[in-house]
């Protein structure tokens, strides 16, 4: 029995060397490196090739390098067997302090005194804290967390979820509140799995609810944006302001307007990056799980996608 790490755009030496040292007589290949697909019963994956794991007859195990799922679940030649993602602290506090950044600069002003600094603008007569409220939206594990921090910091928060199920003294909407939620908040942090409901869902469709002008996080997937409809929002003030971490496509396209918008603040995707020492520990344990007929941790459903 063998683990088999299928990662194009990562270093799989980096999984491989932690896996061997937690678990005494395991096998751990890269996929080019793999010399008996038959032995396989274990796929760790980031950005998989479709198809490729039905190449591996004997699979019965595919953990996720991260949180997100929904580059395992599009593959259409996806086998039937229990999917595991990571749930991490460290990946929670990568995000909490990326959307803290957000949230502080946003409330600061500190882009319009960015601006400033480059035109030579010394300006102390504009008042430098704007009103802030922060709508969390997807309040799962990370949406909490991410909530109670903001919380902690002393800004008014905000969640909404399917369910609207309220936690660390955070009110909760659900999914039909959506309008109440939204005359709540001026500063919207989109923390969504990827779905086939959250598809899109940054688009005029949402923007034309908001109450008033909002400024945007978002740290869920590209895919939920709709770029075309993010730029007309800014133009028109129905968006303050933007700070993206994720695109449509991605690398995003050095001709895209979003890279000189000077109401945009963008990154490649880092907003949280598993790390292999805190995921490593997870997959053995439901590598051993899977061996044995034991109850698997962080198990996806894949009807809800996370």
């Amino acid at each position: 029995m063998s683990i088999v790490i299928i990662a194009p755009t990562r270093d799989s030496s980096l999984w491989i060397a932690p896996l061997l040292e937690m678990s005494e007589g395991l096998s751990v290949f890269d996929y080019e490196e793999v010399p008996d697909k038959e032995a396989v019963t274990c796929a760790v994956v980031w950005l998989h090739p479709y198809g490729v794991l039905r190449e591996f007859p004997n699979l019965k195990l595919i953990c996720s390098m991260g949180a997100g799922v929904d580059h395992i679940l599009n593959d259409p030649h996806l086998p039937n067997i229990p999917i595991t993602r990571v749930v991490s602290d460290r990946l929670a506090r990568s995000m909490n302090t990326f959307v803290a950044m957000g949230v502080l600069n946003y409330h600061r002003n500190f882009y319009k005194y960015q601006q400033d600094q480059r035109d030579r603008v010394w300006d102390q007569d504009t008042f430098p804290e704007l009103e802030t409220r922060v709508g969390i939206f997807g309040f799962g594990y990370l949406g909490q967390e991410i909530g109670l921090m903001i919380k902690k910091m002393g800004f008014e928060v905000y969640g909404y979820s399917q369910a609207g199920r309220s936690a660390h003294g955070i009110e909760c909407f659900a999914k039909d509140q959506l309008d109440e939620f939204l005359e709540r908040i001026n500063v919207l942090v989109g923390v969504l799995p990827m779905t086939k409901e959250t598809d899109g869902v940054f688009s005029k469709s949402l923007f034309k609810r908001f109450k008033q002008p909002v400024y945007l996080i978002n740290i869920g997937r590209g895919q939920q944006q709709r770029e075309a409809d993010i730029l007309e929002a800014l133009e028109t003030g129905v968006l303050s302001g933007a700070l993206l971490d994720v695109f449509e496509s991605e690398p995003l396209d050095k001709e895209s307007p979003l890279w000189e918008h000077p109401k945009v603040v963008l990154t490649p995707h880092i907003a949280g990056i598993t790390n292999p020492e805190a995921a490593v520990p997870q997959i053995i344990a439901n590598y051993q799980a899977m061996k044995t007929g034991g109850e698997l941790i962080h198990v996806v459903d894949p009807e809800k996608g996370y």
